[in-house]
């Protein structure tokens, strides 16, 4: 059995990780992390933190 306290970690965990996974997918929708990336991976940083920037300027 959980105490109160692991219920309550367990709680906030939880509503990070849906958040993590809501931008994870965000970013699915611009397809650079739904499929194998075959480009330059030197190139692979800079492609995800544009998206990134794009996504953030959304919010």
């Amino acid at each position: 059995p959980l105490t109160v306290q692991d219920k309550e970690h367990n709680h906030q965990v939880g509503s990070q990780r849906v958040m993590v996974e809501h931008i994870i997918r965000e970013m699915k929708i611009f397809k650079i992390m739904a499929y194998p990336y075959r480009n330059r991976r030197k190139r692979f940083g800079l492609k995800v933190n544009l998206i990134a920037a794009i996504y953030n300027l959304e919010l």
